[in-house]
């Protein structure tokens, strides 16, 4: 198999040959068909999120057909196409996985980070965890919704039912959940980095009700707002433009640090809270949910052997929606 290498944070991917891999009981191995750049993939080779698996390949919006399965009890799934998204394996008996809140699992594995994702040829994966797609025909299309639909809409849940969403940092995200408040019937105000046009013009094409920078004010109080740009001062930002009730949600892995901020921003019984990673309920949901929606995602497509420079452009903003690499 051929994969793209995370070594040492700050240094670009190595593309190596590697053994295939085999997988063991409840496991399966994927042939990749496609796997999106996720902003969580920059934040793991720049040495932001601890810890992680040395050497180990990013990766976590995978889509691929399974071509082996590691007992006989899965050997019926080959053949099958399915997408494995950030949460890769939780032990199922800690508190928070007796709750039924397994993204908080005391023990997770997540996938390109301490275990091996998919910007490779073929990934090992725990079956538990591993989503069946029937009617999913383009990979291209579907990879996005492995991470940035899944947090997505975990965030929109997280956000409660009312009619205006706000949405700060107008990415892979951001272009997809848009699309599901829209067809919820929901006003989505869309904020850009400021002074980015063609982000704003793409925000609109989506049916948004209103385009600006992240430095304006919404005409109108938001009921509530999600920020997925991981830049921490946007959170001052959005509890000025929340209504007295409302409520703001950090959808991202990692943030930078959050300013002080008067008291007053957060009285009137706003609310701030943050989205951890993801259940197999919320994918069951989503992955439901987003072909009534009609989603299309945009999508840049870049060969394995580029996947340092889709995770440049990712960095950098040079492109709409998402990028996906097609090994």
């Amino acid at each position: 198999m051929r994969a793209m290498v995370f070594h040492r944070a700050g240094e670009p991917l190595v593309l190596e040959e590697r053994p295939d891999p085999v997988p063991g009981p409840g496991e399966i191995r994927v042939r990749v068909e496609a796997c999106a750049v996720c902003r969580t993939d920059l934040h793991v080779i720049d040495g932001e999120l601890p810890d992680p698996k040395r050497p180990v390949v990013p990766g976590h919006e995978i889509i691929g057909t399974i071509d082996q399965a590691g007992d006989e009890t899965l050997a019926s799934r080959i053949g099958e196409r399915v997408g494995i998204g950030w949460l890769g394996h939780t032990c199922g008996h800690c508190p928070y996985c007796a709750s039924e809140r397994e993204n908080l699992c005391d023990t997770p594995l997540f996938t390109g980070y301490t275990r091996d994702g998919g910007f490779s040829t073929h990934v090992v994966a725990d079956a538990a965890f591993a989503f069946p797609l029937t009617g999913f025909d383009d990979p291209v299309a579907a990879a996005p919704l492995m991470c940035a639909g899944l947090i997505g809409w975990r965030s929109l849940r997280f956000a409660g039912d009312g009619r205006r969403i706000g949405i700060y940092g107008f990415g892979a995200a951001a272009h997809i959940i848009a699309q599901v408040a829209v067809w919820q019937e929901r006003d989505v105000y869309a904020f850009t980095r400021p002074g980015d046009g063609a982000g704003q013009q793409f925000a609109r094409s989506l049916g948004v009700r209103w385009a600006g920078g992240s430095d304006e004010r919404p005409p109108d109080a938001l009921d509530a707002a999600i920020i997925f740009a991981p830049v921490g001062s946007l959170v001052p930002l959005a509890l000025a433009a929340v209504r007295k009730g409302g409520r703001v949600v950090c959808g991202g892995i990692h943030m930078s640090d959050i300013p002080a901020f008067p008291y007053r921003l957060l009285w009137e019984e706003r609310d701030l809270c943050s989205v951890a990673n993801l259940t197999r309920r919320d994918a069951a949901e989503f992955l439901a949910l987003a072909p009534q929606a009609g989603i299309r995602t945009t999508t840049t497509v870049y060969p394995l052997a580029r996947a340092n420079e889709a995770l440049d452009d990712l960095r950098f903003g040079r492109f709409e929606g998402a990028a996906v690499l097609v090994p």
